[in-house]
């Protein structure tokens, strides 16, 4: 008797306990789950070793804010920037923001030229906040409130804080429509799939629950950790998606162990719900653990953005299995043959003979000619892969979110208005030899202006050098060197904002915005000592800004993903060896993973990069991949599609030992999952794709990733590739050298307390009931610590037993 089938038996027998512990959590979890939004955060993009961080760290002695808003404010009349009438209207709205909360200052545009447009109209107002930029959301609600608004003049906010809060705001309606959509057609989809209300509804009252306890608990988990607002997506995606996939899967089963039982006696039905716990619940468990440890790959990086999902993702994960291994064989035990009630159509009485059926005839044609449809099918996803090798990573800006939306609105009026450049600087922070104000050193950062000034790809660098582009290398070595300092006060409060001690702030403005290929190539070459823009002997310099924060973030990413890779390939691989018993299944498996991945890739570089498909899906071309998307999409969708690749070969394994016939076991599999197998990807597709519909990017982007993946998993590759290859590596598939297998961990624990829990016959065999051990009743098998036998435990070598431990694991 198995481990998974004593589960089956245990939910079945305390079938109304089990339900009443999941009510309660369900109860538990319902106030808490509608307040997740609430406790997410925004940003999760940067870290503090990353050298944009820490030349932010080194200009932290000057009066710089930690983070900004814009106020942008256009002229809807004839009024103009210096005008009475615009002048006193702006002032007027503005009037009580530097009062509000998180705001340390404000700089008008009548303090600074460039803030106004060229035509007069349009002008902003920077806004200066003690929060970081993470935290930065939190001043957009006492801001706004702040501003009064003023006839003749529209009021735009922009910046990160803007951003982000329009950002989540987007997410929970992105979230409400995807239910809206993705709901309804889920249950037709069970609907048509089992013939059966009753039978359809189990799958998504499992799953609904799963995901409402998740989410419940992720309010808990964001309470202690930092978690992004981009998991609010995924997790509603994840729970639902796998919670009716496994509650599909063994509710499908159990229908299946129910045709050949007495449906009036409930020790028969308990035993069908105990049967399919030890047969689909066990893959269900070893499916759920490959999505799980993709998950945790991504936790294996430290922006905050990627190890929240990570986190949130395996705890979704987690409560989905746990609710398909307990909570749903309760509810079968308690349904047994009314999880027929209410059918639309009639169910056959009597199945036909197995092995004859349609996903049969389609392995065995596909096996028949196994190398024509092996080399087309893997054409055909290359093919489609081929789009990605011309990917171009990087960073979310304001142009992921639709036109419409404020923040957006305001950044296309700066942008048209100031250039994009303009709200995109370089900041450089500079260390010398000794105090900036030498001499020397004065000299040394008025040559370095010069050379960044005269760069094509730079408009303009302000600094304590670049007061007044009147004065000379020579002036500016006078004026700071004199006794007091400088004795103009406009000169003393640029100097107090631009530098201190030995450390002095450049800000370089270019004519690109902030993860333009230009600009991202600028910082390469300011950060190389052997180019031309590389600073002066006695000068080192820290470059950040926009830009900045853009490049070393793709790199960083770039760099931490083969070790996460590395992980999920290894860890998934060690539990398919352990599932499968199998050295070349788990390698087939990955290999076949990765070719539709690289498909899904090519379509994501297709659709949002290349701007195919655009008009349609109603967005704006990005031009690029945002970088944690191909990450999520991997760790996600690896775990996702190998959860098919289980409940396939799971199957396969079933038939093959018990007739050792590769071809066999391939049609039958195939047989006895493709249609359910099949039915469970369109949920996940039906689910993912209704983020089709998100109005941001990267939200339709990952929910389009996911359905695109999954549809061509669940045809081109389990329908095609899948049985091409196994027909073609034949009884390699199930190749196990007997040595390698006692290798294994697990197996070596259950060869300690396997026997013991179990018992062995005479020759070796595990028995179901062992019988107890007791002095004057010794144990009739050999394995045995008993008085009448006190000789030292021996293992068996017999092959049948490991084969038996295992299966009990």
């Amino acid at each position: 008797m198995s481990l998974f089938h004593r589960l089956g038996a245990f939910c079945a027998r305390r079938r109304y306990a089990v339900v009443a512990v999941w009510a309660l959590l369900l109860l538990v979890a319902l106030p808490f789950a509608p307040q997740l939004p609430g406790a997410l955060r925004s940003g999760g993009f940067t870290l503090d070793d990353l050298e944009a961080s820490k030349a932010r760290q080194a200009l932290a002695g000057l009066p710089v804010p930690p983070s900004a808003m814009v106020i942008v404010i256009q002229s809807q009349t004839d009024a103009r920037a210096g005008d009475p009438e615009f002048e006193v209207a702006a002032a007027k709205a503005i009037a009580a923001v530097p009062t509000a909360a998180h705001v340390t200052g404000i700089l008008p545009h009548t303090f600074a030229p460039r803030q106004v447009s060229a035509d007069g109209k349009t002008v902003y107002e920077i806004v200066a906040l003690d929060l970081s930029p993470d935290d930065s959301p939190d001043a957009l609600a006492p801001v706004q409130a702040a501003i009064t608004p003023q006839p003749g003049l529209k009021i735009m906010l922009a910046g990160a804080p803007a951003f982000y809060g329009d950002i989540q705001d987007l997410s929970e309606s992105d979230l409400r429509r995807s239910e809206v959509i993705s709901l309804p057609v889920a249950a037709l989809a069970l609907l048509l799939v089992f013939g059966s209300v009753v039978a359809a509804g189990v799958p998504i009252v499992v799953g609904g629950s799963a995901v409402v306890i998740a989410l419940g608990a992720l309010f808990f988990v964001a309470q202690a950790t930092p978690l992004s607002i981009f998991v609010l997506n995924l997790a509603t995606l994840l729970g639902l998606g796998l919670g009716v996939d496994y509650a599909l899967l063994m509710t499908s089963r159990f229908r299946e162990e129910l045709r050949t039982r007495d449906t009036s006696d409930q020790a028969q039905i308990n035993e069908a719900v105990a049967i399919t716990v030890s047969t689909a619940g066990r893959a269900v468990f070893f499916s759920g653990l490959t999505v799980l440890l993709g998950l945790i790959g991504l936790v294996l990086f430290e922006f905050m953005v990627l190890r929240s999902v990570g986190i949130a993702g395996a705890a979704v994960v987690a409560v989905a299995v746990s609710a398909a291994l307990t909570l749903l064989p309760a509810g079968l035990a308690i349904l047994g043959a009314r999880i027929d009630a209410l059918p639309i159509r009639r169910r056959a009485s009597v199945p036909g003979k197995e092995g004859d059926g349609a996903w049969a005839r389609l392995a065995n044609r596909v096996m028949d000619r196994p190398v024509l449809f092996f080399v087309g099918t893997l054409l055909v996803l290359l093919i489609l892969g081929t789009p990605f090798l011309h990917v171009r990573f990087n960073a979310p800006d304001a142009t992921i979110l639709p036109a419409s939306e404020p923040s957006r609105e305001a950044y296309d009026v700066l942008a048209r208005e100031f250039g994009e450049g303009e709200f995109a600087p370089l900041i450089l922070a500079l260390r010398t030899d000794g105090p900036v104000t030498d001499a020397q050193n004065v000299g040394l950062l008025y040559d370095y202006s010069r050379e960044l000034a005269a760069d094509p790809r730079v408009n303009h660098v302000e600094g304590m050098v670049d007061v007044d582009p009147r004065l000379t290398r020579d002036q500016y070595q006078l004026i700071y060197g004199a006794p007091g300092g400088p004795a103009d006060r406009f000169v003393r409060n640029v100097l107090a904002q631009t530098a201190k001690g030995d450390v002095a702030a450049f800000t370089v403005y270019t004519p690109y915005e902030g993860n333009r290929a230009e600009a991202l190539q600028l910082v390469v070459d300011l950060r190389n000592p052997l180019s031309a823009l590389a600073p002066p002997a006695g000068v080192s310099v820290l470059v950040g800004g926009g830009p900045a924060e853009v490049h070393d973030v793709v790199a960083r990413i770039a760099a931490d993903f083969p070790r996460t890779a590395a992980f999920i390939l290894v860890a998934t691989y060690l539990v398919l060896f352990v599932l499968l018993r199998s050295v070349v299944l788990p390698l087939k498996a990955i290999i076949v993973n990765a070719l539709s991945l690289t498909a899904s890739f090519g379509a994501l570089v297709w659709i949002f990069q290349d701007g195919n498909l655009s008009a349609l899906l109603g967005f704006q071309p990005l031009g690029f991949v945002e970088t944690t998307l191909p990450v999520i999409l991997f760790c996600v969708l690896f775990g996702l599609s190998m959860d098919y690749e289980v409940f396939l070969l799971s199957r396969m394994k079933e038939v093959y030992d018990k007739t050792g016939d590769n071809r066999a076991a391939v049609a039958r599999g195939m047989e006895r999952s493709g249609r359910i197998v099949t039915s469970a990807a369109l949920i996940v597709v039906v689910v993912a794709g209704s983020f089709a519909f998100a109005d941001i990017v990267l939200i339709k982007a990952l929910g389009l990733g996911v359905a695109i993946a999954v549809a061509l998993d669940a045809t081109l590759v389990r329908a095609l590739l899948v049985p091409a290859a196994m027909r073609l590596l034949g009884r390699a598939n199930w190749w196990m050298p007997a040595r390698l297998r006692r290798l294994l961990p697990p197996l070596a624990a259950l060869l300690l307390i396997g026997p013991l829990v179990l018992g062995c016959d005479a020759s070796g065999r595990l028995i179901s009931n062992p019988p107890a051990l007791h002095p004057t009743t010794p144990p009739a098998s050999p394995i045995s610590r008993g008085p009448a036998d006190p000789q030292p435990v021996v293992f068996p070598r017999d092959e049948a037993a490991h084969d038996r431990l295992t299966e009990w694991w």
